[in-house]
């Protein structure tokens, strides 16, 4: 069914300039980055390697990007890229990486190096946006000559490394507001009808359909599912209009749609789901379940990834 016409720009056509002015000038400013992300990045400095690897050009000073790393890093390890806050609405993402890094992020350095990017979108984050302020989206952004900065940004941080990673974990969530909000204005800036769908009540992931890897979604599910529910099927048997090719997981073609997943071509990837907006589930619940997943997707690979 479609939805009512969104309040800026006209019906059937793209925004232009003006449109995407518009959108940008009704976005304010709702949380600090510095403060809520920046500060616990510092406190983590006395045990692993923080690194600025670039800085927003909307802000330098405000939105400078950083990297967290393990500190006994070895290239006879292999090594794990992940990252959260690619969307920066979505705040277990970026405290879920932060929990991970603080918590676990030691126990398994023995076994891998981890290379953590906790908020690739620090504007995104403070503006509680999926988009970045040109109205771009960073995480269809993974392509050459990326139009969004953050994106180019974690682009190169990866190419820096000169390793090949074997898994990436890409930390997200699906709000109610993806459907209030977001996928309208998506429909509207590309002048195309929106469709209404529902939003997932749980916990899933997005694999990769050229290489799909089940058993290590599987793997991510059963340890995520001691923390929270996980997302079933709609009607239709699908979650987020695909189908699930299990309890909890559907796949995308990565690559083709520049998802951030894409961006290391490591042999494992996953992106994750947090649903904060159940009411069986605390802000803390939702952080902890982006850690069980990223411990569900080591304790495999560490089984299984020789």
């Amino acid at each position: 069914m479609q939805s009512s016409t969104y309040h800026i720009g006209e019906t059937g056509k793209p925004w232009g300039s003006e449109e995407k002015a518009q959108w940008l000038a009704e976005t304010t400013i709702k949380r600090s980055y510095l403060e809520q992300v920046v500060t616990k990045i510092d406190a983590l400095k006395d045990k692993f390697d923080i690194a600025q690897y670039g800085a927003l050009s909307y802000s330098p000073e405000k939105y400078p990007l950083f990297s967290i790393k393990t500190r006994n890093w070895d290239t006879n390890k292999p090594t794990v890229l992940i990252t959260g806050g690619i969307h920066g609405y979505e705040t277990s993402g970026v405290h879920g990486a932060l929990a991970f890094v603080a918590l676990e992020a030691e126990n398994y350095s023995n076994d891998f190096n981890i290379l953590v990017a906790p908020c690739v979108s620090p504007w995104g984050y403070e503006t509680i946006n999926r988009w970045n302020p040109n109205a771009v989206d960073p995480n269809r952004s993974f392509i050459p000559n990326s139009p969004a900065e953050e994106s180019a940004a974690l682009m190169q941080l990866v190419q820096d490394q000169k390793t090949d990673f074997l898994a990436h974990i890409d930390l997200h969530e699906t709000t109610d507001t993806d459907e209030s909000e977001f996928r309208p204005a998506l429909a509207a800036r590309d002048g195309k009808a929106y469709i209404e769908d529902s939003v997932p009540d749980g916990f899933y992931v997005v694999g990769d359909t050229e290489n799909p890897q089940d058993a290590f979604q599987t793997a991510i599910i059963d340890e995520v599912r001691h923390i929270t529910h996980i997302a079933p099927p709609d009607d239709n048997g699908n979650i987020i209009g695909e189908p699930i090719t299990q309890e909890g997981v559907i796949n995308y073609p990565l690559k083709a749609l520049g998802l951030c997943a894409s961006v290391t071509d490591a042999a494992y990837t996953s992106t994750t789901e947090v649903y904060p907006d159940s009411p069986r589930v605390t802000e803390d619940e939702c952080n902890m379940a982006q850690v069980a997943a990223i411990k569900g997707a080591l304790d495999y690979l560490k089984q299984h990834a020789k």
